[in-house]
């Protein structure tokens, strides 16, 4: 779907024409006339109040239909967002315009482009039956180009990020991930390395090798780095991207491994966003770390009781292999400390123990110290994301001491898992500025509502582009003499 800008005076001859309407039927300034040329016996017959979620379709003189779109008690980001993702899906003609853009609140604009962006995604690439998307195009009456072009770079990242996680395990082993990932990075202009399995051996990435060992696809890293001129800030990101979680030989259970191609979802999410930074021509520097393998069951597997040795930092016993996320990791964040960033990021879907606590629409925040969390939350807030702080209590650090080795991969205590998880990495982030986003409930939209569609999320880029956004800021020159 083509999303752009259109002039005040259109032509609106078979075209769907979006407009939002607040509860009790109420609509919003610039669409009365149209709410009001409605019949009002199809408004009631339809029963629709204009709530959040409604959607009627009604005859109109000049434009093919009128879509009212409900918009519940009050016009915000989140209601005009949610309800352009309501529109877009039920559009039936292939061209709309809208005016929604024009409603009274700060970066409206961006709340319809994302809504109807993320909410017309589809990922169609193994269906043979059924019908996609009616509409082809949505246009913005009067619209600024330059705002909606921005927005789009980063919707299409989201998009994008979805793409990766959506797709197979069988079709994303490590090699044709990491090959995705690069090909895609290569043509927004970053720089790319690959890492293959004998690299990652030289340069001693133990534990990304003891997660591998179990699978005959071969692992990788790929680093992806962005170095504008001029820049000033130093990001790193780290994402976790296990292309297929079984467990290993603490094997899941079948019903936990139907969603398990989700669990390269932090790699996808931090490629992504790094793709979009670069995109926008942000003036900060990004390196991208993204360790890729399987989790797999095979004679070579790691066993419960070994100790791997990541590339820097705690030797490691392992005790449970279904806790591998973490492992890698490890490693991830030792080749992105060698680069010595400002801020290090790292995204997983890393604890089932985060969605207990959050559900599924809300993702943990821990850092380093509160100044970071802070910055981590206000980007989110910013990019329409639900991110929430929780405590790096340090006195749980000591439930993963190991006898035999530096740190265990797991506490005997079944509780706190994502705080002892955290706790885990702040050993590997050592002493940088550092965040962990545990992003394992909202990787994955349980529903099709708003802008939210069925399947992988992407949430996550938006965010880390904020906080890039954020970090340029933060190092621009005073201007104050």
């Amino acid at each position: 779907m083509e999303i752009k800008t259109a002039p005040a005076d259109a032509d609106l001859t078979d075209v769907t024409f979006i407009v939002g309407v607040l509860a009790g039927t109420q609509p919003l300034p610039g669409a009365g006339e149209l709410v009001e040329s409605a019949d009002p016996a199809l408004i009631e017959l339809a029963k629709f109040e204009g709530k959040m979620g409604q959607v009627l379709q009604v005859p109109h003189q000049i434009a093919k239909a009128v879509l009212l779109v409900g918009l519940g008690d009050e016009a915000t980001f989140e209601s005009i967002r949610g309800a352009m993702g309501n529109a877009v899906r039920s559009v039936r003609t292939q061209r709309a315009v809208t005016n929604l853009h024009q409603a009274p609140i700060d970066a409206a604009t961006r709340a319809v482009v994302e809504g109807a962006a993320l909410g017309g995604y589809q990922f169609r690439s193994y269906k043979t039956e059924g019908e996609g998307l009616v509409i082809e195009s949505l246009e913005l009456l009067g619209g600024d180009e330059d705002e909606i072009g921005e927005t789009l770079v980063t919707t299409d990242a989201t998009n994008l990020a979805r793409d990766w996680v959506n797709a197979p395990a069988l079709d994303k082993a490590p090699q044709a991930l990491a090959a995705m990932i690069g090909e895609a990075a290569g043509h927004a202009g970053l720089q790319v390395e690959v890492w293959d399995e004998s690299r990652i051996a030289d340069e001693k990435l133990g534990a990304l090798l003891g997660v591998a060992a179990g699978s005959d696809r071969p692992p990788q890293v790929v680093i992806l780095r962005y170095e504008p001129e001029g820049a000033g800030a130093h990001l790193a990101l780290v994402g976790k991207g296990i292309t297929f979680d079984s467990g290993g030989l603490s094997i899941k259970t079948a019903p936990f491994m139907e969603e398990m191609k989700d669990d390269m979802s932090g790699a996808a999410v931090v490629s992504a966003a790094t793709i979009a930074i670069a995109r926008l021509g942000l003036p900060i520097r990004v390196t991208t770390v993204v360790p890729l393998t399987d989790n797999a069951i095979g004679g070579n597997a790691t066993r419960p009781g070994d100790v791997l040795r990541p590339v820097d930092g705690p030797t490691i016993e392992v005790l449970n292999t279904d806790a591998e996320g973490r492992l890698i990791l490890a490693d991830g964040l030792g080749i992105a400390k060698r680069h010595e960033p400002d801020l290090i990021v790292d995204v997983a879907t890393l604890t089932g123990a985060a969605r207990v606590a959050l559900g599924d629409k809300i993702a943990a925040v821990f850092a380093s110290d509160s100044g970071v969390s802070s910055r981590i939350l206000e980007a989110a807030s910013r990019a329409g994301e639900q991110f929430w702080e929780m405590p790096l209590f340090k006195e749980y650090a000591k439930t993963i001491e190991s006898d035999i080795a530096d740190i265990k991969n797991i506490s005997a205590s079944r509780y706190g898992g994502a705080i002892i998880a955290a706790l885990f990495l702040s050993r590997y982030a050592g002493d940088f500025d550092w965040a962990h986003l545990d992003i394992a409930g909202p990787a994955r939209w349980r529903e099709t509502v708003g802008e939210q569609v069925k399947g992988a999320s992407g949430v996550g880029v938006r965010t880390l582009v904020e906080l890039a956004r954020s970090l340029v800021a933060a190092t621009k020159p005073s201007t104050v003499s």
